[in-house]
């Protein structure tokens, strides 16, 4: 069975905080950085059907003004692309170019280094920071 993102109201949300990350939600752990690192946090929320356009006009209304109150600095905002745009022909290029497939076999001559790899392609949205 093939999903929709979209569909599902799926929304990526990263933004970091200088010092320390305080926090967002009752149940979210805080997070404290270590002496002068900054924390980032990728957060993904999940709107029921038909309800990502509220929850967009949220963050894009109050929430990120909310967080710049709070020192923590948004950095990007993003929704999911659907197929057939996510199945771009570079990442199958560079999937299929021998270099590659060279120096994947032996980073792995001791055994795997990688046992999952999650990938969302994405676009940002309108009132995303970063474009």
């Amino acid at each position: 069975m093939s999903l929709n993102r979209k569909s599902l109201g799926w929304l990526a949300i990263v933004f970091l905080a200088g010092l320390a990350v305080g926090r967002v939600l009752p149940s979210a752990p805080v997070a404290h950085a270590q002496g002068d690192r900054r924390v980032f946090e990728l957060r993904t929320y999940t709107a029921p059907e038909g309800k990502l356009p509220e929850l967009q006009a949220r963050f894009r209304n109050h929430t990120m003004r909310i967080f710049n109150k709070h020192n923590m600095t948004s950095i990007g905002y993003w929704v999911p692309q659907d197929a057939p745009n996510s199945q771009k022909k570079n990442w199958a290029d560079f999937q299929a170019d021998s270099e590659w497939q060279k120096v994947s076999t032996e980073s792995q001559v001791n055994g795997r280094i990688v046992s999952k790899v999650e990938s969302v392609f994405m676009d940002p949205t309108d009132y995303s920071p970063i474009k």
